[in-house]
């Protein structure tokens, strides 16, 4: 096959918005996907531990659970801070301070010595797990070309997963090669490994060439842009549709992920959501999700994506509610679990990074998403609420699908973006 042969088979290919990538914008691809593959690593390693700690620290569920939805309104608190900060100090810049600020606070967690000591680091560590998503979203957003810039940012989301996977591997070594309650400290103490990983960025990553001609402009014009500005009346339609778009797709799942494991083991008496044959069919699928996703919110445009995998993610809430279930089904529905509840947000960073002008991007995108993740991490504690009046698996339903419903409607009243060109 000749050279001009071969350059056609790769412009044809499944892949070949990738090869078509300069130099610059790879670095910047692989910079934000490891980065964030990390900051799920470090997340993750929580949900692990939840168990030993109970063990041997005495803890009881509802502390367990204050921990994580701490750490998801900071997490909201810090997306909202870096997409301000990003806007005036850069993406890059923004983007190494989120890495080192959870690298730093996840190994204090490894070395608390109660119960106040680790609620405090993991809430801490939370601020730069939400600023990092932000950051490297507008980073990967801005830097790839308009027609390839969904799929960019979708494989790039697909790093979660990735990250997911590696902590519960990280997990079953540490677990098998020293006691519990050692083991769960040392699993924390990984997490200065993402610290190493900003070195990299550093030297290798530059800032969007659209935001510093924006930056320049601004310093002609000699203002610097608000953080208000996304309320004033030409945005503020757009910012609060952002939001209930968000609210929709962080509501429904953290509704599904966080009490379908204990409907399904309580009311339901499976055994199979114990093993680690269904988290891997859950993360397995998550990331062939994500990536699915990534694909189709370029080819069918970012609303009917959104859409298609909302209408997706509610029939999934209403099988595991609804249909009677074996172990051996729900094994194998793990993985449409994970395809499609992770398939959700892989379009969500181009569609935020276009729907905001350069100036204000940062601040739009880290407001919109963040408060969509506050008010959406409030969905577990309503269906706790409602489940003393009404069955848990009838309030499942009932909020999951609301959320994707809201979901679906902001989808449909938002403009469509693909093939956006960013303006200043």
């Amino acid at each position: 096959m000749n050279t001009r042969a071969l350059s056609t088979d790769q412009r044809e290919g499944f892949f070949s918005w990738f090869f078509a990538l300069t130099g610059k914008e790879r670095r910047t691809f692989w910079s934000c996907k490891i980065g964030y593959a990390l900051d799920a690593m470090d997340t993750q390693f929580l949900s692990f531990v939840i168990p030993t700690l109970i063990a041997t620290w005495g803890l009881s569920k509802g502390d367990a659970g204050l921990i994580g939805t701490v750490t998801l309104l900071t997490s909201a608190a810090g997306g909202w801070i870096a997409g301000i900060l990003s806007d005036r100090i850069g993406r890059v810049k923004a983007l190494q301070i989120t890495i080192l600020w959870f690298a730093f606070f996840t190994v204090l967690c490894g070395l608390a010595q109660n119960f106040t000591q680790l609620l405090w680091a993991r809430g801490l560590m939370g601020f730069g797990m939400g600023g990092e998503w932000t950051a490297g979203a507008i980073l990967i957003g801005e830097v790839i070309r308009a027609k390839d810039r969904g799929k960019a940012v979708g494989m790039v989301q697909a790093g979660w997963a990735i990250g997911w996977g590696v902590s519960a591997l990280l997990y079953a070594l540490m677990f098998s090669l020293l006691p519990p309650e050692w083991a769960w400290r040392s699993l924390f103490l990984l997490g200065i490994l993402p610290a190493l990983f900003v070195i990299f960025i550093r030297r290798f990553v530059d800032e969007p060439e659209v935001f510093v001609a924006e930056k320049k402009k601004a310093a002609r014009a000699e203002g610097q842009p608000s953080f208000w500005q996304i309320f004033s009346p030409k945005m503020l339609s757009v910012t609060l549709r952002a939001v209930l778009l968000t609210t929709g797709a962080q509501g429904g799942y953290y509704a599904i992920t966080t009490w379908l494991p204990t409907f399904l083991k309580t009311e339901r008496h499976l055994t199979v959501l114990g093993t680690g044959g269904y988290l891997a069919m859950v993360i397995v699928g998550s990331y062939v999700g994500y990536i699915v996703s990534a694909f189709l919110t370029d080819y069918l445009g970012r609303k009917k994506n959104f859409i298609l995998f909302a209408t997706g993610s509610m029939c999934i809430a209403l099988a595991y509610t609804r249909l009677p279930v074996t172990d051996g089904v729900m094994l194998f529905l793990g993985f449409p679990l994970g395809f499609c509840v992770s398939g959700v947000f892989s379009g969500m960073g181009a569609f935020l990074t276009e729907l905001f002008p350069t100036a204000i991007r940062g601040s739009g995108q880290g407001f919109s998403y963040n408060m969509g993740r506050a008010v959406g991490s409030l969905f577990p504690l309503m269906i706790g609420m409602s489940s003393q009046s009404m069955a848990l698996g009838e309030a499942i339903g009932i909020f999951a699908g609301t959320a994707y419903a809201v979901m679906i409607l902001a989808a449909l009243t938002l403009p469509e973006t693909a093939g956006k060109q960013l303006e200043s």
